[in-house]
């Protein structure tokens, strides 16, 4: 009986931390999504620069 207790813990411990992780992946994809959209932003005027002169 201990040892199906250990494997049932062991299951539910690997499947909180697979939650955690998720979870801390689509908390960060805001952050991610803004710097993307800043550094095409700023290419983009680099750009307009250069093609201004």
């Amino acid at each position: 009986m201990k040892i199906r207790n250990r494997k049932a813990q062991s299951v539910l411990e690997y499947t909180m931390l697979i939650i955690i992780v998720a979870a801390a992946l689509m908390a960060m994809t805001v952050y991610i999504t803004r710097s993307m959209n800043a550094r095409l932003k700023q290419a983009q005027n680099e750009l307009d620069y250069y093609r201004q002169e």
